[in-house]
C-alpha cells in the first residue's frame, strides 16, 4: 500500500514539474474532448461547426468550437528535501551484534546450561491449595 501511494505521488510530482497541460475542446456549450498533453495541442472534434446562434454577424461567420487549456504546475515554494543522516559507531556495533551475529556460531559444541538440573517434584496441586484458578 505504501509503495503504491509513493509511486502515485512520485508520478504526480513528475507530471506537475514537466509542464503537463489539461486541454478541453468545446463545441458550443458541450465538452467533446478532454486530454492530458505536453504543452498546448490543437484539439478538434472533426467538424467545423458554424451555427447562427454563435455569432449573429452573417458577413463573417465564426465557428462555435474552442479549446481551453489548464497548465498543471508546482508551486514556487516546492523544494526537494534532503536529510543529513549521521550514524554513530555505537549504533553500528550494536546493530551488527544484535542482528548480524545472532545466527553466527563461533564454536562447534552447544552449551547446555541446565543439563543436570531437574525441577522439583510436585507433591500437591498448588493452584487448588491457594485457590487460584484461571478463568
Amino acid at each position: 500500500m505504501q509503495k503504491t501511494i509513493s509511486i502515485l505521488l512520485t508520478i504526480l510530482i513528475l507530471a506537475s514539474s514537466s509542464g503537463v497541460t489539461y486541454a478541453k475542446h468545446f463545441c458550443g456549450d458541450f465538452e467533446v474532448i478532454s486530454t492530458l498533453t505536453m504543452g498546448k495541442k490543437s484539439l478538434s472534434c472533426g467538424m467545423a461547426m458554424e451555427a447562427d446562434d454563435c455569432d449573429k454577424n452573417e458577413e463573417d461567420p465564426i465557428d462555435c468550437c474552442k479549446n481551453t487549456y489548464k497548465n498543471i504546475d508546482t508551486d514556487d515554494n516546492f523544494v526537494n528535501s534532503s536529510y543529513d543522516l549521521q550514524i554513530s559507531n555505537n549504533f553500528i556495533a550494536g546493530f551488527i551484534s544484535s542482528f548480524v551475529l545472532q545466527y553466527v556460531s563461533f564454536s562447534d559444541k552447544e552449551i547446555h546450561l541446565f543439563n543436570g538440573y531437574d525441577p522439583p517434584p510436585i507433591y500437591e496441586d498448588i493452584q487448588v491449595l491457594h485457590e487460584v484458578f484461571i478463568i
